[in-house]
């Protein structure tokens, strides 16, 4: 399966996780790795929207494209399982505890999650810390240029 990241060019590897385990993140409480990424391209780019204008958006974007083996084991969060106003922002608590927990019982490369910016869309949650980590491949990574039209 094609994943996708976008991530500052400044900040390096697109696999390490460490932005993630150093601010927390929506699944992820600081302290704890994970490497969000999308299903698709556009989704990629709308979960860093979110954060931005664009007065502050920074020049050094890159898209990476991953490679997430079938064959590696994965787990699914369905958003019927999730608490109420679980898409707000900032995210109740309680999202963070499924993403810690997949790193700390280690037993899925990945948690499929529903994107909390795209209803319908799927991001998948890299734990960089399970023993076949090193199966996810970076196949591609790009500058990425956000549209200006985007920001009118």
């Amino acid at each position: 399966m094609e994943l996708y990241r976008l991530f500052r060019a400044k900040y390096g590897n697109p696999l390490s996780g460490q932005g993630a385990a150093l601010r927390g993140g929506r699944w992820n409480s600081p302290g704890t790795a994970l490497v969000y990424t999308a299903t698709n391209r556009t989704l990629a780019m709308a979960e860093v929207l979110v954060h931005l204008s664009l007065a502050t958006m920074p020049s050094d974007y890159r898209m990476a494209v991953l490679y997430l083996p079938d064959t590696l084991p994965f787990s699914r969060l369905h958003a019927d399982a999730l608490p109420a106003h679980w898409q707000d922002f900032p995210p109740p608590e309680t999202l963070r505890q499924h993403g810690d927990f997949l790193v700390r019982q280690n037993q899925f490369v990945a948690l499929q999650v529903p994107s909390a910016v795209t209803p319908g869309d799927f991001n998948l949650l890299l734990n960089p810390n399970h023993p076949d980590f090193n199966e996810v491949k970076l196949l591609d990574s790009s500058p990425f240029d956000f549209q200006r039209r985007l920001f009118r």
